[in-house]
């Protein structure tokens, strides 16, 4: 039996586990299971791998995706240069990384935002989802600004927010874990009444289907858009990786 797994902290969020039973169902792929290992510390990662000797993949989400990669092998390139990995692959004894959010995420805000000249996006958060969106955002050749609690030199604070700045970025990416189960009530801090139907919120967060985040831009008339697609189509990645 080949083992798949998610590691990370908490998962009581994901949704991985029952993603990939349902496709091994509907696939009829009887040779493989799917758990979720939580991980509070990484340095746990090497005696979780000596427990599991027939693991064969392993997707990674908070906090770990930028730290597990002191631990493997070998970093693709592309990984390498956003700093985050979130699929493991396991081959002839040997750990490779590779980053499937990048590809999950262009594929679904291609769905989603239609790209033209001068378009801007302001991106809330900073962590390893966050790095994936910007080397996506980077390849569709739209600018943004980074916008943190305690921000480095070319970033935004939350209090630069203002209505002003916000007509010039019509696209806003919440890649932080603000909203997320259970914790429903919390969302980026700006002036959601400065957004009009001119602007696209697009919210990383599944779990609920319609963050806090989502809920004040929908009802000032932005477009809205939660990360479902990004992880079903990040996870078919990591799938093909595993596999090929």
């Amino acid at each position: 039996m080949k083992a798949y797994g998610l590691i990370g902290y908490p998962l009581t969020h994901s949704f991985s586990e029952k993603y990939f039973a349902e496709k091994f169902k509907a696939e009829n792929i009887t040779d493989c299971v799917y758990k979720l290992y939580e991980l509070p510390d990484i340095q746990a990662f090497p005696a979780l791998l000596k427990s599991i000797p027939n693991l064969h993949g392993l997707n990674v989400t908070v906090p770990h995706k930028e730290k597990v990669m002191a631990y493997l092998d070998e970093v693709e390139a592309e990984a390498k240069k956003i700093g985050a990995v979130n699929v493991i692959k396991f081959q002839n004894g040997r750990t490779t990384g590779y980053n499937s959010d990048y590809q999950g995420f262009i594929q679904s805000l291609e769905n989603f935002y239609p790209i033209k000249a001068g378009a801007q996006a302001l991106i809330f958060g900073t962590g390893g989802a966050a790095k994936a969106v910007l080397a996506a955002l980077d390849a569709m050749g739209i600018a943004y600004k980074i916008v943190s609690r305690q921000p480095q030199p070319g970033q935004l604070h939350y209090n630069n927010l203002t209505t002003d700045l916000l007509t010039e970025y019509s696209l806003l990416i919440n890649a932080t874990p603000l909203g997320t189960y259970p914790k429903v009530d919390t969302c980026p801090d700006l002036p959601y009444e400065a957004l009009t139907g001119n602007h696209y919120l697009y919210d990383l967060v599944y779990n609920p289907a319609e963050t806090l985040f989502l809920k004040k831009g929908r009802e000032a008339g932005a477009k809205t858009k939660n990360g479902h697609e990004m992880l079903v189509r990040q996870a078919e990645v990591a799938w093909e990786i595993w596999n090929r």
